[in-house]
């Protein structure tokens, strides 16, 4: 399970990386170099995005990679080869994201037993609410596999309380308001959000939408299981190419 990977990981380390890519940006064989190179890097889980047309939690950096794997060819049945070909290659836990039509339209079970097939732990899905998705989370209860559910910092005790009662692995905790990529203020406000969230569930805490920089995690110690990095790699990767992600994830330890 994934939950006890994620509580056995953390009797070494006192937070986990978790990395976010969009399959097929800038390339397929792009992609799969970058899994490879932050697997070497000391990464703890990873999320795989499904490319979609309407990514509505993402910002303009992973719309914009959203769109160009979408123009490179990027269908979900070559995705679901790529995850395959990166969980037989790579001894670390990967998760799908994507939304909730890219479900709707392959079948929600047919989806499941393709996300077991090739070898997935667990989805992120954001804009499937848990009082929407049962088929969702019996086809993944089938497959042993874990619906990721999100907290915000508008999230209040009582719904905090009812999405833990669907999610498993860990839950993910948006950091502000907003969409991926923009600034974060990482204070006390983030603070006593994370004390609430922890307060509300026995799941790991990961904590995403903002976090680009050692700063940032050596912040969320203590405070969170689970630092996760996306939007900063993608721009990384705009400006510099996929030889800088080696230095860029080793410096956030």
């Amino acid at each position: 399970m994934l939950e006890q990977y994620i509580r056995d990981r953390l009797k070494e380390k006192d937070i986990l990386l978790m990395t976010h890519i969009v399959m097929g940006y800038p390339s397929f064989d792009a992609s799969l170099d970058v899994v490879e190179t932050m697997a070497k890097a000391g990464v703890d889980l990873m999320e795989l995005q499904i490319p979609f047309s309407e990514p509505i939690a993402d910002g303009p950096v992973i719309l914009a990679a959203n769109q160009k794997s979408l123009e490179g060819g990027a269908t979900v049945r070559r995705c679901m080869d790529f995850a395959r070909e990166a969980a037989r290659r790579f001894d670390i836990p990967f998760l799908f994201m994507s939304y909730y039509n890219i479900l709707h339209r392959y079948g929600v079970a047919r989806f499941a037993g393709a996300m077991a097939e090739s070898r997935m732990r667990g989805a992120i899905v954001p804009d499937l609410p848990p009082e929407e998705g049962g088929e969702y989370t019996a086809a993944m209860a089938d497959r042993n596999l874990d619906p990721i559910y999100i907290y915000a910092p508008t999230t209040p005790p009582d719904r905090m309380a009812y999405i833990d009662g669907f999610a498993r692995g860990f839950i993910y905790c948006v950091a502000r308001k907003g969409v991926t990529g923009a600034e974060t203020d990482f204070s006390t406000d983030l603070e006593r959000y994370l004390a609430r969230c922890r307060q509300a569930t026995r799941l790991p805490l990961a904590v995403g939408f903002g976090v680009k920089s050692r700063a940032d995690v050596d912040f969320l110690k203590g405070k969170a299981d689970i630092a996760v990095v996306g939007s900063q790699t993608i721009r990384l990767m705009d400006r510099e190419g996929t030889g800088a992600v080696d230095g860029f994830i080793r410096s956030l330890r």
